[in-house]
């Protein structure tokens, strides 16, 4: 109880705003469609808390992005889109799972609800991009093998995937960066998508709530290392 208590405690106005918007606008366009998939509705709902969780630094966050891999890769499945069913049942779900254990070795001063945040060398990023590369290109042949429908879209959609994943795995603020980049490429996946079916449209506002989440995201963590570093400078100079 006492948890729970300093978690509501720790929460911003600004959060509170961002996470019920989220929520409304979810549950807005999936009224608005008539959409009747609940496994869209559930998928997207899980999507936003976790968001907001990982935007302040809570390890909660990465565990509920594992529940929403598995919910997105169904949904993945059902459009053809084998790039994504591939991406987060194979490569983000076990990946968060990666990320959970990072975070919860690495508690800010031992509190589990913050993760200490990592200031990666600049030597560190052309590594995670190769490696994100080097999956990308891999994935497009097997996409293409599999007839994967907006073959391009969903190679780069791969790519940002992995780079976000492997920064949040390595504790940096960047990661959101690479995340709004994937939104945006889901964003076009999905409006394609609609454009055949209109039920889709709530997956668009989906990953345009996302992309908004992943903006606070960066912000709230640049915020996170600038407290955390003056904090331990504090101690060490005390």
């Amino acid at each position: 109880m006492h948890v729970i208590k300093e978690f509501f405690r720790n929460v911003r106005p600004i959060e509170y705003a961002i996470f019920f918007c989220s929520v409304g606008a979810i549950v807005l366009s999936f009224l608005l469609t008539n959409n009747t998939d609940y496994l869209q509705l559930a998928a997207s709902l899980i999507g936003a808390v976790a968001l907001i969780l990982i935007a302040k630094g809570n390890v909660i966050g990465q565990i509920l992005s594992v529940v929403f891999s598995v919910f997105y890769g169904v949904i993945a499945y059902f459009c053809g889109y084998y790039g994504e069913i591939i991406t987060y049942l194979g490569m983000s779900a076990p990946v968060a799972v990666l990320a959970v254990i990072s975070w919860l070795k690495n508690p800010f001063r031992g509190k589990r609800s913050e993760v200490t945040v990592n200031h990666l060398g600049w030597r560190e990023y052309p590594v995670i991009l190769f490696i994100s590369l080097i999956v990308s290109v891999a994935f497009f042949f097997i996409l293409r093998a599999l007839d994967t429908p907006n073959l391009w879209w969903s190679t780069v959609s791969v790519l940002t995937s992995c780079t976000a994943m492997l920064l949040c795995v390595r504790r940096s603020p960047f990661y959101a960066v690479a995340y709004c980049v994937n939104d945006v490429v889901l964003i076009v996946l999905w409006t394609l998508m609609s454009m055949q079916n209109q039920t889709y449209i709530a997956m668009v506002v989906c990953f345009v709530v996302f992309f908004v989440n992943d903006i606070y995201g960066l912000i709230n963590w640049l915020r996170l290392l600038r407290r955390q570093q003056r904090l331990i400078r504090d101690e060490e100079q005390s």
